[in-house]
This record gives C-alpha cells, structure tokens and sequence, in this order.
C-alpha cells in the first residue's frame, strides 16, 4: 500500500506543471509533460489532417485551424489561471497576434494588387499573346517556365502558376503527356523563383518581415534558385513533345487602367522595401500605403468610367460595363488563406508557449546541427507545407548565422516541389488541371527534382560563404 501511494504521489507531481521563470522575469509554465501540452498535440495534428484532405472533403483549410488555434489557447490559459499568472497567455496571444496582422496587412494589399490586375485582364492578355504565338511545345515548356520562375518574385508562386497553367490547358488540350509535364515545371520553377524574393512566397515574407534577412540579402539565393529550377527541367525537357500544337486563340485587350495599376504595384513595393531598409519600420505599413496609391487612383478611373452593354464592349466600343472598384477587389482576396495563416500562426505559437518548440530547437539545432535541421525542414515542407513549419522555426528562433538562414529560407521555400501536395502552387495545379496532373505524375519526376535540390543546396553553401560567421541584425 506504501508503494502504490508512492507511485502515486510521483504521477500527480509529474502532472503538475512545472513553474519557471523567463528571461524578462515573468513565471511560465513547462507544460510539455501535462495533459494540456499532449491535448494541444493532438489537437493540432488533428486539425491538420483536416487541412491535409481538403481537396477530398471541400472543408475550406482555414476552418479546423481556428478552431484548434482557440482551444489550444483556451486550455493554455485555463491552466495558467489555475497557477495564479492570468495575464500571461493574454499577452503571448497579443504578442502572435500582432505577428499575424502585420502578414495579414501586407497579404491583403498584395492580393488586392494581384486581383485589380487580374480584373483589368492584365494576365488574360499574356495568356493569350502566348497562346497566339503557335510556339513548339518544346518551347512553350521553357517559356513557361522561365516566365514561371521570374514572375513568382513579384507576384507570388500560386498566382504565376494558376495563370501559367491556363495557357498550358489551352495549347496543350491534345496532349494530355504535355499538360502533366508542364505543370511539373511550372510548380518547380514557380516554387523556385519565390524563394530569392520577399514578395515569392509566404515563407520568404515572414523571414523578411521578422527582420532575420533585409531585402537585398535575399537575391544571394538567385543562382541556387535557378539550379533548383534548371536540374529538373534540363531532364523532363527530353521527355516534351517535339512538335507544334495548333491553337486558335482570341486576341484579349486590357482593360483602361491596367498599365498604370501594374506601375503603382511596382511603386508599393518600391514603397514597402524604402519603409523597412531606410526607416525601420514595418513593411506593411509601406504596403497599406501603396493601397491607397490603388484606392486614388480607382477613384480617378469611377469618376471617368463611360458606361457601355456588354455586347457593346465586345465590338471594341470604348468604355466598360461596370466601373472599377478596389473595394470589389478587397472583397475578393483569399480570404480562406488569409484566416488560415492566423489559425497555424496561432497553434504554433501555442505549441511554443507550451514548451514544444524549444524542445524541438534544442533537438534540431543543437543535437543534429543547423546545417542537417535546415534540410530536414526542406523535406518537411513536402509533406506537411511550409508555412507551419517556417513558423516554427521562427518561433525557435535558432542561433544561425546568415548563410543558416538563408539555407533554410531555400529549403522551406524549394522543398514543396518535391511532392505536388508539398506546396500550394501544386495543390492548385491538380485542381485546375484535374486528371491531366496528378499527384503520382509529379511523383514520377521526384528523382529529378530532387537532385535539383541537393546540388541547390551544395551551390548555395559554395558560393554563399561569405554570410557565414555573420549574424542577423
């Protein structure tokens, strides 16, 4: 009977928190070994499944995540009531919070840009001056690509590789074998060339936006990017048909306005990059600025519109049918990716509140060695996304150099291409061309793309040596 009370007595001091005190001198508490630490575990995982099959049970992604982020937190500061220090999870929540709203500011002008040029056909005319072009498929391959690659930096890689794929879907309607191939490509080279840029990909803004990289670092990535896209390109480009699709395309005009709206996009960004490298503050608030450079000058094309029919307009009469509206293109952001980014913001954060991460940073960096942990996200990043796991790490906040940060802002950033579920770009892409690329098409090429990764990854340490020793700020 001793023993077992005993026993007994260690199992409920073992599920007691353990109470330490942070660095600023607030009391914390290890909740790593309590059942609210393992609860959260499995919440997250669950929820994460959930995201995982999107595209089998049309359970919008954002959905399970902001359920998971408020009971996480709910239980996180249930205990913490209990253990008498109220207000500390009121403050992490607000600390995660205003991370994920400086994001969701820049995102949404971004979108808002993105969607404004969409609207005045700025990329309904590339399509189809491609299209019109009655290019090889050889060439149609690598003009995509390349497009792909050097667009992803400024306009994202899911945008470039939606509209890229529509023109693939349209030269390629009798070559299935072409459309699965170029999709391949796109994805790769999308996913590539976003990852030299702050503005390519959501990983690579979160890097910059927590002041880890400036902007300008960010180009030493251009030739290990471009390796990571050319390798598996150079083999699958064997494998494209030789001869020349017969296409009929329409030619598409832009609508009045799109010249002007792609300048003032270029100068909001011009803007967003002036506000961080020159006056230190946030990026977004340099974004929110070039929204208004939309929002007057949206104005200005209200107050000008000429109104025709719609049949009227398609003779070629001047005017349009509706005016122009950037509220309307507010309104029509993602808002789905949007929520979705504060619901996995918020887990991890909560996870790393508990204590997780600083396990896993401890793990990770220390014990296995930054160099091994950075291609470990890589890989990651094909199977779970990068954006949870690029949050982790941010949250870990390891001791890195910048040459470590810039490999593992590659990684993240390259290692969704392994898999067509690794990245949003390929998710997208099954949808948009159902049946013609498909998860096992692209897992037919993995080899290729992965070598492109691991000579991108040795040529990065090559030539990037000169950031090594160098810590951020």
């Amino acid at each position: 009977m001793k023993t077992f009370l005993i026993r007994l007595a260690v199992m409920i001091v073992a599920m007691v928190p353990c109470i330490s005190r942070a660095d600023q001198g607030e009391l914390t508490l290890n909740l790593t070994d309590h059942w609210v630490g393992f609860a959260a575990l499995l919440i997250f995982v669950l929820a994460y499944a959930f995201v995982i099959v999107e595209e089998f049970t049309h359970l919008r992604k954002s959905k399970p995540v902001m359920l998971a982020a408020g009971l996480i937190w709910a239980m996180i500061a249930y205990q913490y009531a209990s253990a008498s220090i109220p207000h500390a999870a009121e403050e992490a929540v607000r600390h995660f919070l205003t991370e994920f709203a400086e994001l969701f500011l820049f995102l949404l002008t971004a979108m808002t840009y993105v969607n404004a040029m969409s609207e005045r056909r700025v990329f309904s005319a590339l399509r189809a001056w491609l299209v019109s072009r009655q290019l090889s498929y050889q060439k149609l391959f690598w003009i995509t690509g390349g497009l792909a690659f050097f667009l992803s930096p400024v306009i994202d890689n899911l945008t470039t590789a939606l509209v890229l794929c529509a023109v693939l879907l349209a030269v390629g309607k009798d070559s299935p074998k072409f459309v699965s191939i170029g999709c391949i490509n796109i994805v790769v080279a999308a996913n590539a060339g976003g990852a030299f840029s702050p503005f390519g990909d959501i990983t690579t803004l979160m890097v910059w936006q927590s002041g880890v990289l400036d902007f300008q670092t960010f180009f030493a990535l251009f030739v290990p990017s471009a390796v990571n896209y050319l390798v598996p390109a150079a083999v699958m480009s064997f494998a494209v048909p030789k001869d020349t699709p017969e296409v009929d395309g329409d030619e598409v005009v832009m609508k009045r306005g799109a010249r002007p709206i792609m300048f003032l996009f270029g100068c909001t960004i011009a803007t967003a990059v002036a506000f961080h490298n020159f006056l230190h503050i946030p990026p977004f608030l340099g974004m929110m600025t070039g929204f208004a450079y939309l929002q007057f000058y949206g104005y200005y094309l209200r107050r000008t519109h000429v109104s025709v029919t719609d049949d009227a307009q398609k003779y070629g009469h001047a005017g349009e049918v509706t005016a122009f509206d950037g509220f309307r293109e507010v309104a029509r952001a993602e808002w789905d990716t949007l929520l979705f980014f504060f619901g996995v913001i918020m887990c991890v954060g909560g996870l790393g509140f508990i204590g997780y991460l600083g396990q896993l940073s401890h793990f990770a960096y220390a014990e296995l060695g930054p160099t091994t942990a950075n291609v470990l996200v890589g890989i990651a990043s094909a199977i779970v996304d990068n954006i949870p796991v690029m949050v982790a790490v941010l949250q870990m906040n390891p001791d890195m150099d910048l040459a470590q940060w810039l490999l593992v802002t590659l990684t993240a950033g390259v290692g969704g291409s392994l898999l067509s579920i690794g990245s949003a770009a390929g998710v997208a892409l099954m949808g948009q061309a159902r049946g013609q690329y498909t998860f096992f098409s692209h897992l037919k090429w993995t080899p290729a793309i992965a070598a492109g990764f691991a000579l991108s990854i040795w040529v990065h340490l090559l030539i990037n040596k000169s950031y090594m020793g160098i810590m951020p700020g």
